[in-house]
């Protein structure tokens, strides 16, 4: 499938079949394309958390407490060290967030052409999420998405409604 199609096809999905697990060959090709994406000055300054295990699935409860979230068979959270990423020098603006969002997006898109629904998550309590990481002072997460087979009613078929080409772009 080409990537418009692709990028087009690709829905927050929020329910997921607690039953089927994701298979390792698609978890590890959706790795893979987070492996691959870009960052600034190529620093690579993340780490990707995969969350199997039943323990921690339910500690995240406590930090996204949805109960389709709950459902997902995986999560997959993209952590990142602000002390690796890259800055720039006029203001020191810190990559890192941005670095982070591409992993991630290239993931859930990854995650949609293996025939799996994701859900881009930023409202969780990141006070919870840094106890249950452990995370250390330098390090962040923007973004979780729990992945999975969508279930129900969440198999999406329906346009999307966005803003026209005009409406969005400005020609110099």
């Amino acid at each position: 499938m080409d990537f418009l199609t692709l990028a087009s096809n690709r829905y927050s999905i929020r329910g997921y079949d607690p039953q089927k697990p994701v298979e390792k060959e698609k978890l590890f090709r959706i790795l893979e394309s987070g492996r691959i994406a870009p960052s600034a000055a190529n620093r690579q300054p993340w780490t990707i958390v995969v969350v199997q295990s039943k323990a921690l699935l339910q500690a995240l409860t406590t930090v996204y407490p949805a109960k389709w979230f709950a459902d997902a068979p995986v999560v997959l959270i993209v952590k990142g060290r602000k002390n690796e990423a890259w800055k720039r020098r006029s203001d020191n603006y810190c990559a890192i967030e941005t670095d982070l969002t591409i992993v991630m997006d290239h993931m859930i898109l990854a995650a949609t052409a293996e025939g799996l629904g994701t859900c881009w998550i930023a409202a969780f309590d990141e006070i919870k999420l840094r106890q249950i990481l452990q995370l250390t002072d330098d390090e962040v997460v923007f973004a979780i998405t729990p992945i999975g087979y969508p279930i129900g009613n969440e198999v999406v078929t329906r346009p999307k409604i966005r803003k026209t080409l005009e409406e969005i772009t400005e020609w110099l």
